[in-house]
């Protein structure tokens, strides 16, 4: 046996392991907190279950991680945990966590409009009034 088809088990594997630590952190937070997060990230509760089932070797992208962490209010030993187990599954990520501009979310309630295609036309309108306001507050004179 190769050393190359040896390894491809060991990484599943390495995903698998920060993904175990994932779903236990969500499994202890309150129903919901997979919606909550999939709307952080803007993304759907259906790629949130896929990203947190370690049976799935789809790896978590880097850019969602700090998110992950602050509304799933990682305790910080899993943090650590799971950190430590990311960097063994992707030592080439890592490095991005740290790089770059470091985002932060904020969680506002809203009313229910009564209509579905309306409270989307809201997260939408604000969604993009957050954007284009942060990119006039970057621009460089």
């Amino acid at each position: 046996m190769t050393d190359a088809v040896a390894d491809e088990p060991a990484e599943a594997g390495a995903v698998a392991v920060y993904k175990r630590i994932f779903k236990e952190v969500l499994d202890k937070r309150p129903s919901g907190m997979r919606l909550r997060l999939a709307h952080a990230m803007g993304k759907n509760r259906s790629f949130v279950s896929q990203i947190s089932n370690p049976a799935y070797p789809v790896p978590i992208p880097v850019q969602h991680l700090n998110t992950i962490f602050d509304v799933c209010h990682f305790p910080p030993q899993a943090k650590a945990a799971f950190l430590r187990a990311y960097a063994r599954a992707h030592p080439r990520r890592i490095s991005r966590l740290t790089e770059g501009p470091h985002e932060r979310t904020l969680t506002l309630h809203l009313p229910d409009l009564g209509s579905g295609k309306r409270n989307a036309q809201l997260d939408a309108l604000l969604q993009e009034f957050a954007r284009r306001l942060i990119a006039i507050m970057q621009e460089k004179e």
